[in-house]
């Protein structure tokens, strides 16, 4: 077994395709539309395999969870995503120069990584990782 699709969500669709392909570096894997709904998956260039949605909120979402949906996004409180890179410190000035919010710079953690973080424009957590070598 292994993950093929990962999904977040996001408050603007154009705008997240922007961030995640180009401040980012990922490639766009599905860009279809089906009638009013838009699939639109990106991924890293060294997993193929791996789509991650970047999914407005919609259907099939019931209408009566849209509000707190886009509440909890505004606030940063859903979950948000990591990568594992090899140098975290040029992928932070990398996406640093793109212009995106930096919430954390890199830092050596207790449990045995280095890591940062930045918000993307929908306010989900995007973070960085690289282990750390004794």
């Amino acid at each position: 077994m292994k993950l093929s699709h990962t999904f977040l969500f996001v408050r603007d669709q154009d705008e997240a395709l922007k961030f995640y392909r180009d401040a980012l570096g990922l490639e766009v894997r599905t860009d279809a539309r089906i009638e009013d709904y838009r699939w639109l998956t990106v991924g890293p260039a060294d997993q193929p395999d791996l789509e991650i949605g970047l999914s407005h909120i919609g259907p099939p979402v019931p209408p009566t969870d849209y509000e707190a949906l886009h509440a909890l996004l505004a606030k940063g409180s859903l979950q948000g995503i990591i990568f594992a890179v090899p140098d975290v410190d040029a992928k932070f000035e990398q996406v640093r120069a793109a212009g995106a919010e930096v919430l954390q710079e890199p830092v050596d953690q207790p449990y045995g990584v280095r890591d940062c973080a930045f918000r993307d424009p929908s306010g989900n957590m995007v973070r960085f990782s690289s282990p750390r070598f004794a």
